[in-house]
């Protein structure tokens, strides 16, 4: 079998004539593939060739992804406004720069210009947002003597936010008639096309129906409960295209679909939109980004988490960009981001609790998401796509070492997923039925390809109404989807760019840049041919990590300045302080803020229960410590700002906190069981203390130390007072939660104060002693003020609930709600 030697695919192309290569031993292993005609080969004039099934169903063509669909590389902007790099917070003036440039008229292509930073370090206590078209963040460099953007103080705000506004407006939907529109398809015949035409950009809703929810198997994944199971509704699948022609009743649009549209099973529907707000061709390039953080814990989470949001944006990049300590993402790709490229970038050391949200590196919930020559190291989730990733989404040359969890889909139904020369060091790669996990993420991919990859563990499985297909891998493997060549490598050596220049008919071996294998596997080499590879072997092979480093060779980005603006120059404004709303005080027994009575509704905060999924977010409440890596929104983490408009909206005065009843969704099952490891689901309802970093608490995480306080908990409360001495608000302010010691044993499972679940030893009985093997009465041991070391902790958490507010007038303080203790507690 013949090894690419070249990334040239014209030569790649010249050295398949005959089809993919097979060895005798290989065709051994695939009987099965034997049989029937391979779903992918090479003809004699080199192109690929597809073969469908019955209902028209093929392998996916993956090569729509990216940068404007991969149809045209990435542009460079030149530079209008340079921050030269001072001492101190650089975040408003590189802000003020940011917003300069998205303020110029943009050219003919769009584009409006790059800001450029220059070699040092960039201190940044806030967010940096990108909210126009057309706008580039560019560093000087993405070494240690280049530009490094550096996320300081102990926020976990994001630190380059890529965001347009969510305020896309659809028509009323028309039905797609066809009986079934199979897997790939780029046409499909509606009822009512006279209000289409070409360019409209259009929403195609494959329904998640009972009857397909059934057919998975996704209704019941065991317990004989079904709280996890699949709902109808709550799997709909969105692709976002645009109408290249229409004739007759016949669309044809400019990317294909991944999931059969089965009448049987609901069909589908789509949707002309507007979308005025979304920002296009931004990029962030040739930079380091890095996070501070508590170097004596590992598991510190009082720093950033997410270097790199994007959402509400179409044909965007990331490139050339080094991340560093960051503890959720490098780059996380939102749902409605679409056309996105990351490219040539290492995501190293990061810090966090090893748990669900976390370290999930290049993630993506997006469409036409293409990661490419990407390096991670100790990611949870190193290259994944999330919720109904609609596709295609490709990860070509990526490759993750020391894995500390699977890669592949993290939540439910991920459909047209391609590995493309993929290696997962230590962990599997998933395409499977993940039952229950991942708060019922059920059938985490479908119609995906792995090609020429390699893992710990591949599962490629087959799900009902779908497949998978698997291609030269070499791992432990499990599952009944199409598998060939299995430890075997094949050509072509990428998928992606094969199928990519079959569609442009052109040769993309620069856009590709494979990292080429140079020698032969030959078990008779020549005299010569071993002298080579002895000479070789004595040097550490090349690694993409390797490869990545040197991209700024193979594709430089100018730093060129000339007659560009400086910001200083320029100038920039100071924020303006807010006007305060007069103070609040007891005025004759009445409430009053200066001599206004306060009167209005009252809302007590959600403590408990939810997930991400956009079925629940419809209904959700706001909360105020309530957290969701990098997701902003009722449900998710709320904008305190959108809070209190709504408390003014709807005339409610008082804003009433707990802590919450445990910290993640998996305890709503109301089990008192140890988990397993610390796979924590969102939404996160924050507790006051930090964690330890040391140990292991009931949910997994590291147990907390009740001395230490969460920084991002009370910042959050701090802020919301703040807001609320502004808008003449109320924040009513519970110091504890009763709910935690009385009635259902869950309540106290993952309780902080709970003795197996902090280091400080709080003395409570272990294991616990629960009534009926059930409940629990614990409020007269937790109120015992008597007992020396909870005496101590619980004056300073008093204390701690009366300092954090010692300037804020309106705050009004409470033991808790529904508090059984004893009256000299109080």
């Amino acid at each position: 079998m013949r090894i690419l030697k070249d990334s040239t695919v014209g030569l790649l192309m010249s050295l398949l004539i005959g089809g993919i290569f097979c060895s005798p031993a290989m065709a051994q292993k695939n009987k099965k593939s034997q049989k029937e005609q391979a779903p992918v080969t090479v003809s004699k004039d080199g192109k690929l060739v597809y073969k469908a099934d019955a209902n028209g169903d093929r392998i996916l063509d993956f090569s729509y992804c990216g940068y404007m669909a991969s149809n045209q590389p990435i542009p460079f902007m030149p530079v209008q406004v340079v921050v030269p790099n001072k001492k101190g917070d650089a975040t408003l003036r590189i802000q003020s720069a940011l917003d300069y440039v998205a303020n110029l008229p943009a050219d003919a292509n769009g584009f409006r210009g790059a800001v450029l930073l220059n070699k040092g370090v960039y201190e940044v206590y806030g967010s940096l947002k990108i909210n126009a078209s057309g706008v580039v963040l560019r560093g000087s460099g993405m070494g240690n003597d280049g530009t490094i953007l550096l996320g300081a103080g102990k926020d976990r705000a994001t630190l380059i936010q890529v965001a347009g506004k969510n305020d896309r407006k659809k028509s009323k939907e028309i039905k797609i008639t066809d009986g079934y529109v199979p897997v790939n398809a780029f046409t499909f015949n509606v009822a009512n096309p006279e209000s289409l035409k070409a360019g409209d950009m259009i929403v195609i809703h494959r329904p998640s129906t009972q009857a397909w929810i059934t057919a998975l198997g996704t209704d019941h994944f065991g317990g004989d409960l079904t709280a996890l199971a699949w709902k109808p509704g709550e799997r709909d699948i969105y692709w976002d295209r645009k109408i290249t022609s229409i004739n007759g009743n016949t669309v044809t649009i400019d990317a294909p679909i991944t999931t059969a549209l089965d009448s049987a099973y609901g069909g589908g529907l789509i949707a002309k939109y507007d979308w005025p707000g979304r920002i296009d061709r931004v990029g962030i390039e040739n930079i380091r980004l890095q996070s501070t953080y508590d170097v004596s814990n590992p598991k510190d989470e009082a720093h950033r988490w997410m270097a790199i949001t994007m959402e509400n944006v179409s044909d965007a990049w990331v490139r050339q960009v080094i991340f560093e300590h960051f503890a959720g993402s490098a780059v996380f790709v939102q749902e409605t981001a679409n056309r996105v490229t990351v490219e040539d970038c290492k995501s190293l050391s990061p810090i966090s609790e090893i748990g669900g949200q976390r370290r999930y590196t290049f993630w993506t919930t997006g469409g036409q998401t293409l990661f490419q020559r990407l390096y991670s190291v100790n990611g949870i989730h190193d290259f994944a796509t999330g919720y109904c990733t609609p596709g295609p989404t490709a990860f070509v040359q990526c490759s993750a070492w020391q894995s500390l969890g699977y890669s592949g889909g993290i939540d439910s139904w991920s459909s047209g997923v391609l590995f493309d020369i993929a290696n997962i060091d230590g962990e599997p790669l998933s395409y499977m039925n993940k039952g229950q996990d991942e708060q019922g993420a059920g059938w985490n991919i479908a119609n995906s390809v792995l090609w020429n990859c390699s893992a710990a563990h591949v599962d490629c499985y087959q799900p009902p109404t779908a497949q998978n297909w698997a291609f030269g891998t070499w791992a432990q493997f499990g599952g009944d989807g199409y598998w060939q060549a299995s430890n075997e490598i094949l050509s072509p050596r990428s998928f992606y760019y094969a199928q990519l220049a079959d569609r442009l008919n052109k040769d993309v071996s620069q856009q590709a840049g494979i990292l080429r294998i140079e020698t032969e596997p030959s078990s008779s080499p020549t005299v010569a041919e071993a002298a080579a590879l002895l000479a070789a072997a004595r040097k550490p092979a090349t690694t993409i990590g390797d490869w990545v480093d040197e991209a700024p060779k193979r594709n430089p980005i100018s730093i060129a300045s000339a007659g560009a603006k400086n910001i200083d120059v320029i100038g920039y404004k100071q924020p303006a302080l807010p006007t305060m709303a007069p103070k609040m005080s007891i005025t004759n027994g009445w409430i009053v803020r200066g001599t206004t009575v306060l009167e209005g509704k009252h809302f007590e905060a959600p403590w408990w229960s939810g997930t991400v999924k956009p079925d629940y977010l419809k209904e959700a409440k706001p909360d105020i410590t309530r957290w969701v890596p990098g997701r902003t929104g009722t449900g998710l983490t709320d904008n305190l700002d959108d809070v209190a408009s709504w408390m003014q909206k709807d005339n409610i005065i008082v804003l009433e906190h707990n802590y919450g009843l445990w910290y993640e969704r998996r305890r709503d099952d109301h089990e008192r069981i140890r988990r397993m490891d610390g796979d924590v689901w969102p939404p996160f309802y924050e507790l006051p203390f930090q964690r330890s970093g040391k140990e292991l608490a009931w949910d997994g995480l590291s147990k907390y130390d009740l001395t230490k306080y969460n920084t991002w908990y009370w910042s959050r409360l701090k802020q919301f007072a703040n807001i609320a001495d502004e808008k003449g608000l109320v924040l009513f302010h519970n110091n504890f939660f009763q709910h935690n010691i009385i009635e259902a044993g869950a309540h106290y499972a993952d309780f902080p104060w709970r003795t197996a679940n902090n280091i400080n030893s709080t003395g409570f009985p272990e294991p616990v002693n629960y009534a009926g093997d059930k409940r629990q009465f614990m409020a007269e041991q937790f109120y015992d003020e008597t007992e020396p070391t909870r005496r101590k902790l619980l004056i300073a958490y008093i204390n701690k609930c009366m300092d954090n507010f010692a300037d804020n007038n309106g705050v009004i303080q409470s033991i808790s709600a529904e508090f059984t203790g004893p009256l000299h507690f109080m």
